[in-house]
């Protein structure tokens, strides 16, 4: 039996790298983008195998209309699995990013996980008397879902939360058989570095007391981000943790092992992380 699974945010970067693989090795994947345009490149990119998905994870409505649709198409195979991929990166210093940009940060990266996992449940197997096997779900955190970085604030805090969700996901679903892992991967090397998102930050703040310091945090956050993994190395990684059988709680995959998490998650204290990160940044 053709195993199907769920993709979010398959527009660029870890997203289309996955759906990619796992279309490769003959999953039938539902990738949900944005626009109508980048589901037909997409899907003429990928060619076989691919079913895009017209919605944005905060607009419930147009993701029941999606549950609708892979429901016809699946039927009673339901999905294998989920990967709540779709999200975005609001930064700057905290006392001066506006709240409406702090709530479509949660909007995206909490709310909007959670509101495409409650509404694809029962297609992963959250039913009494199931007729298919129990998927699982991937949710994609960072590195900056376990350390708090300046200037990440809004970021770091969404992440923080997707982990808290998914650890306590994993413990009720386990009623149903249904597992839910976490990837924190470090900076991976995306379009999204050439992004205005990325690229405008020390303009942004210009004029705060952090102007010249974001000016060079931005330079060394961007440098860093293009040297980042390869995210078809990374949607191969993810891949492999898909198809086990038994899985780790969360993984983590950076560039740099010792620098970029084992010297600031477990041998550095809070406050010797805190001095580094002043001194590199100035």
């Amino acid at each position: 039996m053709k195993k199907s699974i769920l993709i979010t945010g398959v527009s660029s970067g870890i997203g289309l790298s996955c759906a990619k693989v796992f279309a490769k090795n003959n999953y039938t994947v539902f990738g949900s983008v944005r626009k109508k345009e980048d589901a037909e490149k997409i899907k003429s990119g990928i060619k076989s195998n691919f079913e895009p998905l017209i919605f944005d994870v905060t607009d419930y409505g147009a993701i029941k209309k999606s549950v609708d649709v892979v429901q016809n198409m699946v039927g009673e195979s339901g999905l294998s699995g989920l990967i709540n991929n779709a999200g975005i990166a609001v930064s700057g210093p905290l006392m001066h990013i506006p709240m409406e940009e702090l709530h479509q940060q949660f909007n995206v990266n909490v709310l909007g996980l959670l509101a495409v996992t409650k509404s694809f449940l029962p297609l992963l197997g959250a039913q009494k008397n199931c007729p298919f096997s129990p998927g699982k779900i991937i949710n994609i955190s960072s590195v900056a879902g376990k350390i708090g970085f300046p200037y990440l604030g809004p970021y770091a805090a969404s992440k923080h939360a997707l982990e808290a969700i998914s650890h306590s996901l994993r413990r009720e679903l386990s009623i149903y058989g249904i597992n839910v892992v976490i990837i924190g991967p470090g900076s991976v090397a995306t379009p999204i570095w050439d992004k205005d998102s990325a690229q405008n930050i020390a303009s942004k703040y210009a004029d705060t007391d952090w102007g010249a310091i974001i000016k060079k945090f931005q330079a060394q956050f961007v440098a860093d981000g293009k040297k980042g993994l390869d995210p078809d190395k990374l949607a191969h990684k993810i891949f492999t943790i898909f198809e086990k059988k038994r899985n780790k709680t969360r993984y983590t995959f950076v560039p740099k092992l010792l620098p970029d998490w084992v010297l600031p998650r477990y041998i550095l204290s809070d406050k010797m992380l805190d001095r580094l990160i002043g001194f590199l940044i100035g």
